[in-house]
Parts: C-alpha cells; sequence; structure tokens
C-alpha cells in the first residue's frame, strides 16, 4: 500500500493536467473527486485563514489605481482640476500632475489589516456555510445559508477594516495634506476623536452586508452551473468571481458613495448645504441627494465595477487554490497515518 501511493497521485495528477486518464475515473472515488466538498467540515481554521491571507497578498495590487479614481469620482463637488469623464481619463491625469505612485497612497494601510481581517472573515464563512447549510438543507448547498454566512462575517472583517477605509480614502482625495499614514491617523485622532474612525461604520455594513451577500450567492449559483461536481477548476473560479463582484459593486454603488462622503467629510458638500459634521448614513444619503440629485448615488459606479472584476476574479482563484492545495495535503496526511 506504501508504495503504490505516489503511483496513485502522480496518475490523478496526470489526469488532471490532461494527460492519460486516471484508471480509477469509472469509479472515482467521493473523496479524491470532489476534495472541497469537504473542506469545512475536515480543515481547522487555520486552513481557511492561511488560504484567505494568501488570496488577500494578490488582491489590492492590481487594482489599486481604479480604487484611488473611485474615491475621487465619488466626489460630490469636486475641485475643478479633479473632475474627470471616465477612469482612464482619472487614472491619466493623477499620474501626469501628481507622479506615477500617486494612485497607490494609502493602500498601504488598507494591505496591512486586509490579511488578518480576511482571514478571519472567510474562516468564519465556510464554518457558518457548513452549519446552516446542514440545518437548512442536509446534504446540498443553501443559498441562504451562503448569505446569511456572508453577512455575520462581514461584521467581523469590517470591524477590523473600517479605520483603515478611513485613512486610505482620506489620503486618496484631491489635494490631501496627508502623505503618510502616520500624519493622517494622527491628524484624526486629534481634531475628530477616535469616533471619526467608526463614523462610517454602520454604512459600512449596510453596503458591505447586501455587498457580501449578493457576491457570495452569485458565485455559489454561478459555481453549480460552470462547477457542478465543485472540483478545484481555475476557469470557473475566475469567471464566477469576476460576474459575482461585478454584480454585486454596481448593485451596492449608492451605499459606497454614502460611505465615501462619511469618510470623508468633503468640505466643499458640507459647506454647501450643513455645518459640522456628516454622520449616520440617512444624513449621508439627504447630503448627497440635495447635492447631485438621484445621479449622484452612481458617481464611480464605473470604477467601482472595473476595481471588483479583477480584484474578486484573482481573489477567489488563488483562495480556491490554497484551500485545494492545504487541504489535499492534510488528507495525504491523514491517509498516510
Amino acid at each position: 500500500m506504501t508504495d503504490r501511493r505516489p503511483t496513485e497521485r502522480g496518475r490523478l495528477f496526470r489526469s488532471r493536467t490532461g494527460g492519460e486518464p486516471a484508471p480509477s475515473a469509472a469509479r472515482p472515488s467521493a473523496r479524491v473527486a470532489n476534495p472541497l466538498d469537504r473542506l469545512a467540515s475536515n480543515a481547522r481554521p487555520g486552513t481557511l485563514s492561511r488560504a484567505q491571507s494568501e488570496r488577500r497578498r494578490t488582491e489590492a495590487p492590481p487594482a489599486g489605481p481604479a480604487v484611488s479614481s473611485q474615491t475621487r469620482m465619488q466626489s460630490l463637488q469636486p475641485d475643478p482640476a479633479a473632475r474627470y469623464r471616465n477612469v482612464l481619463e482619472a487614472l491619466w491625469r493623477i499620474i501626469r500632475t501628481e507622479g506615477l505612485w500617486r494612485p497607490m497612497r494609502g493602500l498601504n494601510v488598507t494591505a496591512t489589516g486586509a490579511g488578518p481581517a480576511h482571514a478571519l472573515y472567510f474562516a468564519c464563512y465556510e464554518k457558518l456555510k457548513k452549519t446552516l447549510s446542514d440545518v437548512i438543507h442536509p446534504g446540498g448547498n443553501s443559498h441562504i445559508a451562503n448569505g446569511a454566512a456572508g453577512c455575520v462575517a462581514t461584521l467581523l472583517h469590517d470591524a477590523a477594516m473600517n479605520p483603515a477605509e478611513v485613512v486610505k480614502q482620506r489620503m486618496q482625495m484631491y489635494n490631501s495634506p496627508y502623505h503618510r499614514v502616520t500624519d493622517c491617523v494622527r491628524a484624526v485622532w486629534q481634531n475628530e476623536g477616535a469616533g471619526a474612525f467608526y463614523r462610517s461604520y454602520t454604512t459600512q455594513l449596510t453596503m458591505n452586508v447586501p455587498f457580501q451577500a449578493i457576491h457570495f450567492m452569485t458565485y455559489e449559483f454561478l459555481q453549480e452551473h460552470f462547477n457542478p461536481q465543485r472540483r478545484y477548476n481555475p476557469s470557473s473560479h475566475v469567471l464566477s468571481g469576476a460576474c459575482a463582484g461585478a454584480v454585486a459593486a454596481a448593485a451596492t454603488t449608492p451605499l459606497d458613495v454614502c460611505k465615501t462622503l462619511l469618510n470623508t467629510q468633503e468640505s466643499l458638500a458640507l459647506n454647501s448645504h450643513i455645518t459640522g459634521h456628516i454622520t449616520g448614513m440617512a444624513s449621508a444619503f439627504r447630503t448627497v441627494y440635495q447635492v447631485g440629485g438621484v445621479t449622484a448615488y452612481f458617481r464611480g459606479v464605473q470604477a467601482r465595477v472595473i476595481y471588483q472584476i479583477p480584484s474578486t476574479a484573482i481573489a477567489w482563484s488563488v483562495y480556491e487554490f490554497f484551500k485545494y492545495l492545504i487541504t489535499k495535503r492534510q488528507e495525504e496526511w491523514r491517509a498516510g497515518k
């Protein structure tokens, strides 16, 4: 038995990569053919955390410039020098007038907090999805369980990430006085207090809870069509992730505009209509409408969708890869005991 095991794994690998078919294809083993289905029940939380940490490392850099453009395009009353017609024009003018690395400002603080936050997030999601699916639809996949698990996990994730979002967006605004993360954190803390870092938390949750519910339900729905056997299939993960991110991003753009206003406390909008700080989602929604009408709720939708498509496509493919790799090694280790 010990001598045959490497040979069987080699045949299985060749069958997955286009080589000769595995001899056991006619009677596949449930454990070998579909290793991801049992992940939530077999894998330890550390498995999901490591997989998601690797996922988050690849997510921010490719889409970073689009995030900066999105923040500026969502400005309600932008400076005349910061009015952009589309994402490409925004990026070109930012780089030409402010330097090559200007669109990346503020992403370092996001990357620092994103790894641990997303590791906790996906570990919670996988565990809750398995638990709720067993209750709602034993032995099968439940869209309600997927959406509910994503919503609960979002509460933990956003509590960790909201301060980083505040700092990132203030550093990305046009003519931002902050050049370093520490300068921004110190100024916000001294001038507005600790509560400023969580002023947009309720709006962030109001945006991210439906975003993640739509995101996960769409992803799992597409996986049922593109990858019904739920094996590791990179192309299906990329396509499903990209589509899920685009749909969720477009649907929640109005909430993202309000979140940007709460995070940045845009001075021109405040001076034009109200005094003091904008606090709460209702106040943000009212201010956005007063400044720009209904169309203002969809400022930056193009940049938001463009950001989410590669971000979620890369993120899901990397996450599924490391989840498959780590789970496969754990099952081989158990089999060799």
